[in-house]
């Protein structure tokens, strides 16, 4: 899997673009239901909705 890194800047409202490529490697989607959350200073983490629940309920954590 080819990792390529992109910049990406938050507007004013605390909006963000995600480009394609990006989502593909990561197996996303458009359209797909993600869970955003915080992992620490300057990280955010992107989980597809049904792997976060089956997580939870399964390991009782993300």
């Amino acid at each position: 899997m080819i990792r390529e890194p992109a910049e990406i800047v938050v507007d004013e409202t605390g909006g963000v673009q995600l480009p394609l490529g990006l989502l593909a490697e990561a197996g996303l989607d458009p359209g797909s239901r993600v869970l955003a959350f915080s992992d620490g200073d300057g990280r955010l983490v992107l989980r597809r909705v049904e792997d976060a629940i089956r997580d939870l309920l399964e390991q009782g954590h993300l």
